[in-house]
């Protein structure tokens, strides 16, 4: 799966990918360090970073709703596991096949107007689900909350590449990453709350004002770094030195469709399905899961059901400290991002011992541990885009073609789960095989991901799928 190809691959005089410093002064080597400590030099990005995270967790919250309140639509519309799985699962028809064009939209608009226009689409999108009248109406409405969730990580990882050095990239990837495990974890006692007390059809208007909220306060405030009126020069300076070149002529005329002819692409989508598979399960089996296997009331439900979100919010962050620490501390960027890969995808298999839990306490240990897991290497999986892409301009394109892939699994893992739940009659065999995916995601990180550095036109060798 090597080979030469007279296109991309690591510019010369590009900044050192492998944990060195650059000797050119355009980064002093110690701001960085940890014995040295951050230069104080502002913190605008973090507010970006906070309104990103805010962002996403009310992306989840609104996808998850479905979820929180299916056991209350399967009793008023009498739906199969099969008709809920192919439900749940029709959001990722289009959301997975959104993702390239929301990273091209990200590129070619900026994640101002992307995200603003998304956001609102999504929040219209998921209220208008309170007033279906049949699974046609909600398989619909899937589809389209589905097409304006897309654009939203892409966008992000847009965001991050400009506002964090890379040194900083996979904490604030982990970050604003970490709003679907918070957004899954509220999902659950605030969706519960309104369903127990208003009915599920409130569950819709309320999540999806939570949307449309956001989307005016994302216009209002968010600027790229050039154009922010409260970030000072310093912060931006700080930016810049730790960041790739701004784009050339050359360097953009790199077209999106010639990146898949990149093994290191072809790895990243692989691996990234595989982290999906798992945490897809969380999203749209778990609340199921642990009321028909343990017969718990909603109420109760809402709060042990937060457990494993608040498990992985845990584990996106401690995933992305450790990333950009072994970066900081010299580290070739490749060993960095696959250790936190391949060791977050192993811990993920363990998945599989909720099989054999004794009681409810024992599985919730065991579905935390593995929602840990995936967060952990999640945080490395959306460092990518911004350590390969040949330019800053072609973050929003990378992100996408990753996060097609990894939503295929949202099409593929309810759908899959349901089918293997309903034919046998038990959730074992779905959660055996969601651990076994994970175990072929760390192999595909160990085994099929080449170096991991910038893609750009020189005519040098690289690794090619020929």
């Amino acid at each position: 799966m090597t080979g030469t190809h007279p296109g991309i691959r690591p510019a010369d005089g590009a900044q050192p990918t492998d944990g060195t410093r650059p000797t050119d002064g355009t980064q002093p080597a110690d701001a960085d360090t940890p014995a040295a400590g951050r230069p104080r030099v502002g913190r605008t990005r973090f507010v970006i970073l906070g309104l990103l995270f805010i962002g996403i967790t009310i992306n989840y919250i609104d996808r998850a709703a479905l979820s929180v309140s299916l056991p209350h639509i399967s009793e008023d519309f009498h739906i199969s596991p099969a008709l809920a799985g192919t439900i749940m699962s029709a959001f990722f028809w289009t959301y997975a096949f959104g993702q390239m064009p929301g990273g091209w939209l990200a590129d070619r608009f900026g994640p101002r107007v992307t995200l603003f226009f998304a956001s609102l689409w999504w929040g219209v999108a998921t209220a208008l689900m309170g007033l279906a009248r049949g699974t046609g109406a909600l398989l619909t409405l899937r589809m389209v909350l589905g097409l304006g969730e897309a654009p939203s990580f892409p966008s992000s990882a847009k965001v991050v590449s400009r506002w964090f050095p890379r040194t900083e990239r996979s904490f604030a990837s982990a970050t604003f990453n970490n709003g679907n495990a918070v957004g899954g974890a509220l999902s659950i006692p605030l969706v519960a709350l309104v369903v127990g007390t208003l009915g599920w059809r409130a569950a819709f208007a309320v999540a999806g004002g939570l949307g449309v909220l956001w989307a005016f306060g994302w216009w209002l405030y968010y600027r790229d770094p050039e154009r922010h009126g409260q970030l000072k020069k310093p912060e931006l300076d700080y930016i810049k030195a730790g960041q790739e070149s701004a784009d050339t002529p050359t360097q953009s005329s790199v077209r999106w469709r010639d990146l898949f002819r990149f093994r290191l692409v072809w790895a990243m989508m692989l691996g990234f399905f595989c982290v999906n598979f798992v945490a897809y399960f969380f999203i749209t089996w778990f609340p199921s899961y642990l009321v028909e296997t343990y017969h718990l009331s909603t109420m109760k439900f809402g709060f042990l059901g937060m457990v494993p979100g608040l498990a992985s919010m845990v584990g996106g962050w401690c995933g992305g400290l450790v990333s950009d620490w072994l970066v900081r501390r010299g580290t070739p960027v490749t060993k960095a991002r696959k250790t936190c890969l391949v060791g977050g995808l192993l811990g993920t298999s363990v998945i599989a011992l909720a099989v054999v839990s004794p009681s409810v306490g024992m599985a919730l240990a065991a579905l935390s541990a593995s929602y840990f897991c995936s967060t952990f290497a999640a945080a490395s999986v959306w460092a990518l885009p911004g350590d390969i892409a040949p330019t800053p301009g072609h973050v929003g394109s990378i992100a996408g073609i990753q996060n097609t892939a990894g939503n295929i699994a949202g099409i593929v893992s309810p759908l899959l789960l349901g089918v293997l739940m309903g034919s046998s009659g038990s959730f074992v065999v779905p959660l055996v095989t969601a651990g076994c995916v994970a175990l072929f995601g760390a192999a595909t990180y160990a085994f099929l991901l080449p170096k991991v550095e910038p893609l750009r036109l020189d005519g040098e060798p690289s690794h090619t799928m020929g």
